[in-house]
């Protein structure tokens, strides 16, 4: 790819890529990301299927500073990009997961350590909201000593995505005053039915003969029955006595009115989560037809493109395996939108290189 004379360049790496979801929205802004860094190796074949950039398989804990320098060397701007994983934050879980285990910390540390060391000129980390009140968010600021550092905690609609999911956003900048990392004034949100509305009808169980991702998992008969009692937006509690769980029955059932929920046309859905494409993991039902949402339904609701590619044509379609790569990316509008911020910070601090570039 040949950078034309008299263009800002800025070159990229991705930190715990995933399936490409923050790699594919900077991509859109016009950011040339050259690598995303994974250790799951069933992130390549997305990764690499839909985007220009190679994926590498390993372990961001063993990744050598000199490595990153390489790869994002040799452009006017470089970017460390990612989102460390932060298991102890899952509002999700309700298990022993949530327990606050020293390597769950040891990503971000080691997001800090590689920028302590490369010193690129622009960074950017997207995570959990909770991470403010830790301190281990505080050592990753310190380890921008020298950079202008701003974050905000993004309302994901307010900027075009189509979830009620909130994500702090960091930005730092060697180039200037960053300011806050970006605007979400005048973005008109999206709704379920603007992102879904149109897909192909499908039962549960079903899958779409010319999409083998818009397929819904298998319901229960007790479950079949659930879903037509329960309305757009509302709750297990609209459902007839015999049809309620035992723990719902309970007092402490109470405090989870969402599960068995179905989305609402008009409105965002609820952040697309690993279980998403089960009818009793959150507000996942379809607003419409008896079924959880579909697996292309959630990954368009994390706003990837509706022919994104996330399996091989001669691999089967595992929904634990895809739901987890679909809830933990990033959605790729909200990759757009920083990346649009760090496009117009660069342009605005830094002269091009007037040589012409191959690479």
């Amino acid at each position: 790819m040949r950078k034309e004379v008299g263009t800002l360049s800025i070159r990229a790496v991705d930190l715990f890529c995933g399936v490409g979801g923050l790699t594919h929205g900077l991509a859109r802004a016009g950011i040339d990301v050259v690598a995303g860094i994974d250790i799951d190796p069933a992130c390549r074949y997305p990764y690499e299927a839909n985007n220009e950039a190679r994926f590498v398989e390993g372990d961001v804990n063993d990744l050598e500073a000199s490595e990153v320098e390489r790869l994002v060397g040799g452009a006017d701007v470089s970017l460390i990009a990612g989102c460390a994983p932060c298991q102890p934050f899952s509002t999700y879980s309700r298990s022993g997961r949530s327990k606050r285990r020293g390597s769950d910390w040891q990503l971000v540390e080691t997001f800090g350590r590689l920028v302590r060391e490369v010193q690129p000129d622009l960074v950017t980390m997207e995570n959990v909201p909770q991470l403010l009140d830790h301190p281990v968010f505080s050592r990753f600021v310190e380890d921008l000593s020298g950079y202008s550092v701003g974050w905000s905690v993004v309302q994901a609609a307010r900027i075009g995505v189509p979830q009620t999911r909130k994500r702090l956003v960091l930005v730092a900048s060697r180039l200037g005053d960053v300011g806050l990392p970006l605007s979400q004034e005048g973005k008109e949100a999206r709704t379920v039915r603007q992102a879904i509305g149109g897909l192909r009808p499908i039962r549960a169980g079903e899958s779409d003969p010319e999409d083998r991702l818009h397929v819904a998992s298998r319901l229960s008969r007790v479950n079949l029955e659930r879903i037509r009692h329960s309305k757009p937006g509302g709750t297990w509690r609209d459902w007839p006595e015999d049809l309620r769980a035992a723990c719902h029955r309970k007092t402490s059932g109470a405090t989870y009115p969402s599960v068995y929920g179905r989305m609402s046309w008009d409105e965002a859905s609820p952040t697309i989560t690993t279980q998403c494409f089960g009818y009793g993991n959150g507000r996942f039902g379809h607003p419409e037809q008896d079924r959880a949402i579909s697996l292309r339904e959630a990954a368009i609701l994390q706003t990837f493109p509706p022919k994104y590619k996330f399996v091989r044509p001669d691999e089967p379609v595992r929904f634990n395996v895809l739901g987890r790569l679909i809830g933990n990316a990033v959605p790729v509008r909200l990759g757009e939108a920083v990346g649009q911020t760090l496009v117009a910070h660069a342009a605005q601090f830094t002269r091009p290189n007037h040589a012409v570039e191959a690479h």
